[in-house]
């Protein structure tokens, strides 16, 4: 690896949402198409992390093309030799490395994960899995095989960033340098921009996020929701009785949401959206604009997203693979060495 990485990935069994596109899957393919030249990017899809919680296992190679085509629909370039997209399972030192890292990794510091004990309270322990117990370690595996510096990770995925830096210098402490250390988070915001604090609220309940694990659909935009029915949803978005269009996320969160998605849409600045409807008393004309230009954009998007071959994915995955094995082999035989699993040379 000459080039410092940046690396993403999207679990593959969830459908993604309006919030992870531009929160998240946008950021990272303008990223792509802008510093490729200066850094690696890779962009995997985690498919061991999709089942720490119970799946539809029938379903799982459906979601993991269903992703990858979502990369290639919001304009990833799949021909260059410095963005890597790939499959976690196909790359066979993210399993080997996690169990190494495992034995150097305290029950303690897994059983303190929030995100462990948020899922793990509602799935009840007969269902919990040490899957996703260890989560973290693997998450780290993730990162540390191919030196990754910058990782755009979410509020929830944050304290498995620290957990990626601790076990790295922990390993590095007493190895020697085997791990590049990411960066830490407020370099990560800093790197990243708006994309690492954007938040596209919930319609239906605009004081929480929209959520691609939301079982009721009702209050989330869906990257394949049928254009029409997305416009709908917004036509009944939550909204207040102040009947003044005005960007206040808290006095009026349910219009504020609104006047932060139709600036992404249009690709106006907030500030200027704001100033165009400030003050209008009509919600539902209001609504109705942000409904069209939804619509709009998943019509488009979802053409774009047909047109996207197999073929062309498991071009771009092969030619992933092959490179991602190679950096990731290279990065686990060292550690095999220096626990003395391989003999030094």
């Amino acid at each position: 690896m000459t080039k410092p990485v940046i690396l993403t990935g999207l679990r593959a069994n969830n459908n993604l949402t309006l919030g992870n596109y531009f929160g998240a899957l946008l950021p990272i393919v303008e990223l792509a198409h802008s510093r490729a030249s200066e850094y690696q990017v890779n962009l995997f899809v985690p498919d061991l992390h999709s089942f720490t919680t119970p799946i539809d296992h029938s379903q799982l190679q459906a979601q993991i093309m269903h992703n990858a085509r979502l990369f290639a629909a919001a304009g990833l370039p799949l021909d260059s030799s410095d963005i890597l997209l790939y499959r976690q399972s196909y790359v066979p030192a993210h399993s080997e490395l996690t169990w190494i890292l495992d034995c150097f990794s305290g029950v303690g510091e897994m059983g303190r994960m929030i995100e462990y004990k948020d899922k793990s309270a509602k799935l009840g322990d007969d269902r919990v899995s040490v899957g996703l117990f260890n989560y973290p370690v693997l998450m780290a595996a993730d990162i540390l095989l191919y030196g990754a510096e910058y990782i755009p990770v979410g509020e929830d995925q944050r304290q498995h960033l620290e957990f990626a830096r601790d076990i790295a210098e922990r390993m590095n402490a007493k190895f020697g340098e085997l791990f590049t250390v990411p960066r830490p988070l407020k370099d990560q915001v800093e790197f990243f921009g708006k994309g690492q604090a954007l938040r596209i609220m919930d319609l239906a309940d605009p004081t929480r996020k929209m959520s691609k694990s939301d079982d009721t659909g009702k209050g989330v935009i869906f990257l394949t929701d049928d254009p029409a029915e997305a416009a709908k949803k917004i036509m009944s978005a939550t909204t207040d009785d102040k009947a003044s269009v005005n960007y206040d996320p808290k006095e009026q969160p349910g219009i504020s949401n609104l006047l932060q998605i139709l600036a992404l849409l249009t690709g106006e600045t907030l500030g200027d959206v704001t100033e165009r409807y400030i003050g209008q008393e009509r919600y539902g004309d209001f609504k109705k604009v942000v409904a069209e230009e939804v619509q709009k954009f998943l019509s488009g998007f979802q053409e774009r997203l047909n047109a996207v071959s197999d073929d062309v994915i498991y071009a771009a995955f092969e030619r992933s693979e092959r490179a991602a094995s190679e950096q990731a082999g290279q990065t686990l035989y060292k550690v095999q060495q220096a626990v003395g699993l391989r003999p030094e040379v």
